[in-house]
């Protein structure tokens, strides 16, 4: 009888810490899980019409997707979820027309058109 209560009880432990990491046990760290590309206001800024594929991945890096499909178009996205929870996403798709660079859209927006809209 001692036997079996002692194999429910190391279930039972065994149990509990494999489901730990929904709990928040005082001292335990936990990081931010981050994906994807980071994507600044400043290197939103720094694009500008006409700009070629080459000056575009100077400034913002490699494309996440570059979709064989549509090879006219790049996008990055960046996703991080903070160590309570709380979870980030941008995305940003940038076009080009005769592999130069035409428009973008997504999350961010230039500061120079910010600056129009306030005034």
């Amino acid at each position: 009888m001692q036997k079996a209560c002692r194999l429910l009880m190391a279930t039972l432990l065994l149990g509990l810490l494999a489901g730990c990491q929904y709990f928040q046990f005082p001292g335990v760290h936990k990081i931010a899980i981050q994906q994807g590309n980071i994507v600044t206001q400043d290197m939103i800024d720094q694009l500008k019409p006409g700009m070629t594929r080459r000056q575009v991945r100077y400034v913002m890096g490699n494309p996440l997707i570059e979709d064989t499909f549509s090879p006219d178009r790049w996008d990055y996205f960046y996703s991080m979820i903070a160590p309570n929870g709380d979870v980030t996403k941008e995305r940003v798709s940038i076009y080009f027309k005769e592999d130069k660079l035409s428009h973008f859209s997504g999350d961010f927006v230039p500061s120079s058109a910010l600056g129009s809209a306030a005034e």
